[in-house]
């Protein structure tokens, strides 16, 4: 079973590395990278730790304790909700604006309310934490001078030790801003 949320554009392909917009269909939303290591091991850990929940369950059904079986039902269910959301998180874009996807929440900019998108340095969270380091960040402000959360940081859990992906990307999303924040 493909996982779109997994698949990275083929911006990355050798054959597409001098073409900043290489999609036939514009229109779908996109996520310009692959997720990271780190990102990835989180939402497996996860993942594993669900499949013993429901291997727990599933003794804990056959021993006739159904309603104990039913929270772990519900508990694996959950963390795997929590995995694909976490493999989920990111900057996607379109031909409508950047969206960016958070845990809870998620916010969209379209092109036309976009004022500039651009890398800056600034304190960033470290892996989501509340600790900050001095670091890189890809950040749209919107039209009269509001801005938003950062898109992507060189320090989060999808760039944390690749600074080469981390400039591939913001480049990508920058280009797209171009192409359609032109139109």
């Amino acid at each position: 079973m493909p996982l779109p949320f997994l698949t990275a554009d083929r911006a990355f392909d050798a054959s597409a590395e001098d073409i900043a917009l290489p999609f036939d269909d514009h229109d779908s939303w996109r996520r310009p990278y692959r997720p990271g290591p780190w990102r990835v091991a989180a939402a497996a850990t996860l993942l594993l730790l669900a499949s013993f929940v429901l291997i727990a369950g599933m003794i804990i059904a056959f021993a006739g304790a159904l309603p104990g079986a039913s929270l772990c039902v519900g508990l694996a269910l959950v963390m795997i909700f929590c995995a694909l959301r976490l493999l989920r998180m990111g900057a996607w874009v379109s031909r409508h604006g950047v969206r960016r996807v958070g845990f809870f929440v998620t916010t969209t900019v379209s092109w036309n309310r976009a004022a500039t998108v651009r890398t800056v340095q600034q304190p960033v969270r470290w892996l989501g934490f509340p600790r900050t380091v001095q670091g890189q960040a890809l950040i749209v402000v919107r039209k009269g001078g509001e801005a938003v959360p950062p898109l992507l940081t060189d320090c989060n859990a999808d760039f944390l030790g690749r600074g080469e992906a981390f400039d591939r990307a913001a480049d990508t999303i920058e280009a797209w801003g171009d192409e359609y924040r032109r139109g």
